[in-house]
């Protein structure tokens, strides 16, 4: 089981990229994580055919911390497919994206910096492998 996240652009703020070095590296002691900045032209052909996409989008599906985790956990026992998440920049994602999503989430109603979203990203995929593996974070 491999996980992947693609965001569009360099994370410039030096507090948020330190907040996703840290949260990418817990989530790797439970799975591979591969992280993948890219220019926005390009997102749709770094998407593999057989990828469960999922986009971040304010009109997606919101879920709270444990309904993440059920997703997260089914997701590992039954499906071989790799997991990848996408974040656009502040103009979102293109149309050709979002159709090619699987799944289309909400992190929140409230609107976010893109960079700020990787950070929430992250931290709420190593929240939903916690809560799984039962590890104290989530407590």
């Amino acid at each position: 089981m491999k996980f992947r996240v693609v965001w569009v652009g360099k994370t410039k703020n030096p507090n948020a990229a330190k907040l996703c070095q840290d949260y990418a590296a817990r989530v790797r002691h439970f799975l591979p994580l591969e992280i993948v900045e890219s220019k926005e032209e390009k997102i749709l052909s770094l998407l593999g055919t057989s990828d469960r996409v999922v986009v971040l989008d304010p009109k997606g599906k919101a879920w709270t911390s444990e309904q993440f985790a059920k997703f997260i956990g089914q997701h590992m026992t039954a499906d071989p497919r790799r997991l990848t998440f996408v974040i656009g920049d502040y103009a979102g994602l293109p149309a050709a994206v979002r159709k090619r999503a699987d799944l289309e989430w909400s992190l929140s109603p409230l609107t976010f910096t893109h960079e700020l979203a990787r950070v929430l990203l992250l931290e709420q995929i190593y929240r939903a492998l916690s809560i799984i593996h039962n590890f104290p974070y989530a407590r």
